[in-house]
């Protein structure tokens, strides 16, 4: 057996073990601190073998996230000071951590919210959070909501499209995240203007 073959045989072996779930759990932790790589490039391929596992995938990778999302959120809280600038320079430039800080200290939840959505390093979002000491629960809401949102998504799109969903997903993705983020933005003006109308 060539070494093509052996990589397939013990892929095949890691897809239908045991350790699978919490391989992906630690995938995705590491997607969302230190590996800003997106995680869709395993997760489709893998609920297309293991569509009796889609939901499980799709959940133990939303926790690995928000595992992820508590470790980074408790760097930018308690190291900020010591260790601000090197994270920094690790996963964003001075100009926009400064940016996205603004807008945590203007916007917050419907901010995370839709960084959790679209194809930008959510770290920026995690490090500016702590930093910031923004609310630590409506930080981990608004990242449930979001990474959930992503992979729920990837997996109904795999339960419907099957071998499909790659193409599906190349296909429709900007499409997707444009509608998602309008949805955000959409309830968040609607909240905005029903809490002015209370406060009025």
């Amino acid at each position: 057996m060539g070494i093509c073959g052996r990589l397939i045989h013990k892929t095949r072996r890691w897809i239908h073990s045991r350790h699978m779930l919490s391989s992906v759990t630690l995938a995705s932790f590491l997607e969302s601190t230190i590996v800003p790589i997106p995680l869709e490039a395993l997760l489709v391929p893998l609920m297309q073998a293991r569509r009796d596992k889609i939901w499980a995938i799709a959940l133990v990778a939303t926790v690995g996230c928000m595992l992820g999302a508590l470790f980074g959120y408790a760097l930018g809280y308690y190291l900020f000071d010591m260790l601000g600038d090197w994270l920094i320079g690790l996963f964003s430039t001075p100009e926009q951590f400064a940016e996205v800080k603004a807008q945590m200290h203007s916007q917050g939840f419907w901010f995370v919210l839709t960084l959790g959505i679209v194809p930008i390093p959510f770290q920026i979002a995690m490090l500016a959070a702590g930093a910031t000491h923004y609310s630590l629960w409506l930080f981990f809401l608004a990242t449930a909501i979001a990474r959930s949102l992503r992979y729920f998504g990837l997996a109904l799109v795999v339960y419907y499209a099957g071998n499909k969903a790659e193409k599906v997903i190349r296909k429709h993705k900007l499409k997707g995240i444009a509608a998602l983020s309008a949805l955000v933005l959409g309830t968040w003006w609607l909240a905005s203007s029903l809490s002015t109308a209370g406060v009025s």
